[in-house]
């Protein structure tokens, strides 16, 4: 697996963010690895048992939910996110610098309209007490709550990078801008994917 410190290392922002991302990152790979093992139960159980386990697929319906949400915010500061850079790169410095300033502004009012939206849910969620409509009878809060943990900080670290950009636009400091907030360079992919992961 290829390192996305080579997208920003001197970030200093996105240094501070990362291992907060990360640790949702693992976490929610853990809770991939136990439900994969469960699959492979339930698999297990009906070839050679005749039995089911009940829910396995509405768990992985929560699980993709939360694994997308959560993974987010960490692939917003690897700078993972699509970018089409076919006008960006004919632009000099300036503009292309309010480019991605104008990019991050957008990501982060995205970001917390979703997550605004996510919180409503719960809350109906929670007033209308409603469980799922399947053998588990989850009380979806919890599957909606993880949801919106995930796309709560999606939201907040996509409102730090975009104020963290905007005033590096404002002090003139454009190559930090173009360098950190940009997609990233054939240079920096190749780099982040020969280079060993970071310990």
């Amino acid at each position: 697996m290829a390192s996305s410190s080579a997208f920003h290392a001197d970030n200093p922002l996105a240094r501070r963010l990362l291992p907060v991302t990360r640790v949702f990152i693992l976490l929610t790979g853990w809770w991939l690895l136990g439900y994969s093992l469960l699959v492979c139960a339930d698999l297990v159980a009906r070839r050679y048992f005749g039995l089911s386990l009940q829910g396995t697929d509405e768990i992985g319906g929560y699980t993709l939910a939360g694994l997308c949400a959560f993974g987010f915010g960490h692939t917003l500061l690897a700078r993972r996110h699509t970018r089409i850079d076919l006008l960006l790169v004919r632009l000099s410095a300036w503009p292309r610098a309010v480019a991605h300033v104008l990019a991050a502004i957008a990501i982060a009012a995205f970001a917390g309209f979703v997550a605004w939206r996510a919180w409503a849910e719960v809350a109906d969620s929670i007033d209308f007490m409603s469980v799922s409509t399947s053998p588990l009878q989850v009380p979806l809060w919890i599957p909606q709550g993880v949801w919106f943990a995930g796309l709560a900080v999606f939201g907040l670290v996509a409102t730090l990078l975009a104020l963290h950009a905007a005033t590096l636009l404002l002090r003139g400091r454009v190559g930090q801008v173009n360098a950190w907030y940009g997609p990233p360079t054939v240079e920096e992919e190749i780099a982040a994917e020969t280079k060993e992961p970071a310990a």
